[in-house]
């Protein structure tokens, strides 16, 4: 992707003690939401359309119908009401659909709807890009990564449609939680004869963790160590707030410069973004411990001693996330919000919701905002006519872009109404307050509606837009430079499996996530997220297997041919906490990104199954586990392990 050659990353493996190089393969993932692809369009005077998408888009739908009508944007307006989930499938698929539509009811002059059914649309949608792996590292006696090269491939299907962002967001995920100092990191993107892969949670993130995360399992079983050391001797380094600078940045696929003492500040990127907020080493080292990891690494051991058939594996895995979108014009949002001289709020803004909590979230940002409760403000569906030039909800960005952009025009609207009691009361703006459904003035004490009333009879604008632009990102895709993300979300997760070596089944008997939310808007919400994400990340890696036959025709293709994961299989034991601490970067009341981040926590129960598997023989072999670990690869890689003693 970068100019540079890579030279001192290869340099650096061929001059270190030790060489490990090996290959990874893992597969898509359907998203299986609840609600199929679906839209209706109207035909409206003068030629003019109304859509009703089922889209985590509404933008990218107006633009492509105003395409294909040659009609200018402001002819379409596009809808989209609370969707039955999306998970990324709904960001760019539902193009077709609402195209179709549109030109069925402009040659028709009739309303249009389509609606997939389940099999249709598992069959015609995109899926998570598979991926396969090539890496070759160098490492010192105590598992410290020298020098490492990765080589990434993908399969676009039939046309590139988000193929190169996503692949470039595995790419920029590649070092997950740990500073690689000399790295060359090589994409490649095919086109192949099936569908289209499109976005999925995490889009490409996961697949490069997965990648950094299967070496470090690999470094621990060449040199004997615990996976756990292997992974905290390789963590970026801690940087106190006080001794943060501004780092060294150097090119993708280059080299970095070596390990700086504490005052020269964090240590970068291979993409040349200094690790300014790591709070993983204090997060692994509070999950350890609640987790009872040492002692659990003991049971399992003297478990797998005595038990021949049923082998047990525990890993612990971290998670290093950035937020924001790599197309850095995205990384902006609108909102549009009335105050009613009721004393009620209504407000659009460009997100949409999928299940995820989005409204809520926006919801309690505007009531604290007015110090009202929630149920005096609504939000409705996410309009175009509304809310202009959206970005899609996607990049774990909804609350953190909308939420900042309600914000920005509840306290302009809060600003207006407090001026006007100032001057009516004789007081200075700042000194009245906004609290518990009451507006105190001096002396005097209103409620909402009273203040918003007095407002309206003072002929004050009691409507007002917001917009937020994140600050800080800049990307160079070209020279793959730059800062993409605005921060990072961390998180870790233990996960303790067994497994049948008659059978090939596997059970995950136990989780523990900490989880990193900054300071939550709703912990309630926040901990559903984490703990869906997990068991949807766990699927894609253990039960989730899509099948295509030699003409590109997908053969796993409904609920008995493709197992989701089921109430069953979630952990026996299962823990989520979330970590206790601010956001860093001036987010939405300082609160983290909880939509993508989550789901990498399933990479812990892909490690834990490899560990079990790696007890069924001598261990002079490494596992070797490709994903998804269905049982008949879990047999398979038994048998490799039993042949290799």
């Amino acid at each position: 992707m970068a100019p540079g050659s890579g030279r001192a990353a290869i340099a650096a493996i061929s001059k270190a003690p030790r060489v490990i190089e090996g290959r990874l393969e893992m597969g898509g993932q359907e998203h299986f939401y609840l609600e199929s692809q679906a839209a209706l369009v109207s035909p409206q005077e003068g030629g003019d359309m109304h859509v009703v998408s089922s889209t985590q888009h509404p933008t990218e739908i107006q633009h492509k119908v105003a395409h294909a009508l040659h009609l200018p944007m402001h002819a379409v307006r596009v809808e989209t009401r609370r969707m039955g989930g999306g998970f990324g499938g709904k960001e760019s698929q539902g193009n077709h659909l609402a195209i179709a539509c549109a030109l069925a009811a402009r040659l028709t002059g009739k309303p249009c709807k389509m609606r997939y059914d389940r099999d249709d649309d598992m069959v015609i949608t995109g899926k998570r890009h598979d991926f396969r792996i090539d890496y070759r590292v160098g490492v010192d006696d105590q598992g410290r990564v020298l020098g490492i090269d990765f080589v990434q491939m993908t399969r676009a299907g039939w046309s590139a449609d988000l193929t190169l962002p996503v692949a470039d967001r595995a790419m920029l995920h590649a070092d997950n939680a740990y500073w690689l100092p000399d790295v060359r990191i090589e994409s490649h993107r095919l086109r192949t004869n099936m569908c289209s892969a499109t976005a999925y949670r995490g889009f490409g993130g996961p697949q490069g963790m997965l990648g950094i995360e299967r070496v470090m399992d690999h470094i621990a079983h060449e040199l004997g160590l615990d996976p756990l050391s292997v992974r905290k001797a390789n963590f970026y380094r801690k940087v106190e707030a006080a001794k943060t600078g501004p780092g060294t940045a150097k090119r993708f696929g280059g080299a970095h410069s070596p390990k700086a003492p504490e005052h020269e500040g964090p240590q970068t990127t291979p993409y040349g973004q200094p690790v300014e907020d790591f709070i993983l080493h204090e997060l692994v080292a509070q999950l350890e411990t609640s987790a009872d990891y040492a002692a659990r690494r003991t049971a399992v051991a003297e478990w797998n001693a005595a038990n021949p058939v049923l082998k047990k594996g525990l890993a612990l895995t971290p998670v290093k996330f950035g937020i924001s979108f790599t197309l850095t014009h995205l990384n902006q949002a609108g909102a549009l919000v009335h105050v009613y001289q009721d004393g009620s709020i209504h407000l659009n803004h460009g997100g949409t919701e999928m299940g995820q909590g989005l409204f809520l979230k926006v919801a309690q940002v505007a009531a604290s905002a007015f110090g009202v409760g929630l149920e005096a403000v609504k939000i409705t569906a996410t309009d175009t006519a509304k809310v202009p030039n959206t970005s899609a909800t996607a990049a774990s960005s909804g609350s953190d872009l909308n939420g900042m952009a309600v914000k920005a025009a509840c306290d302009t609207l809060r600003a207006r109404i407090a001026a006007h009691l100032a001057e009516k009361f004789q007081t200075a703006p700042e000194r009245i307050t906004f609290a518990d459904g009451h507006v105190t003035v001096g002396g005097e004490r209103l409620t909402f509606a009273q203040a918003a009333q007095s407002a309206y009879e003072a002929r004050v604008s009691l409507s007002s837009t917001g917009f937020y632009a994140t600050p800080k990102v800049a990307w160079d895709r070209i020279a793959g430079h730059g800062r993409p993300f605005f921060y990072f979300a961390y998180g870790a997760s233990c996960s303790e499996v067994v497994i049948d070596t008659l059978t090939g089944e596997m059970r995950i008997l136990r989780t523990d996530i900490l989880h990193d939310a900054g300071n939550s808007l709703n912990p309630a919400l926040d901990k559903g997220q984490v703990e869906g994400g997990f068991v949807q990340g766990a699927g894609w890696l253990t039960t989730e297997e899509l099948v295509w036959d030699g003409k590109g025709r997908l053969r796993t293709h409904a609920p008995s041919t493709y197992k989701i994961p089921a109430c069953g299989d979630r952990p026996r034991v299962f823990t989520v906490d979330l970590w206790d601490g601010a956001n860093r970067e001036d987010t939405i009341h300082r609160s983290k990104a909880v939509g993508e981040p989550p789901f990498m926590h399933g990479i812990s129960v892909l490690m834990a199954v490899s560990d079990a598997v790696a007890a069924c023989g001598s261990g002079a072999a490494y596992a070797d586990l490709d994903a998804p670990a269905t049982p008949e690869r879990i047999l398979a890689a038994v048998a490799r392990q039993r042949g290799s003693a």
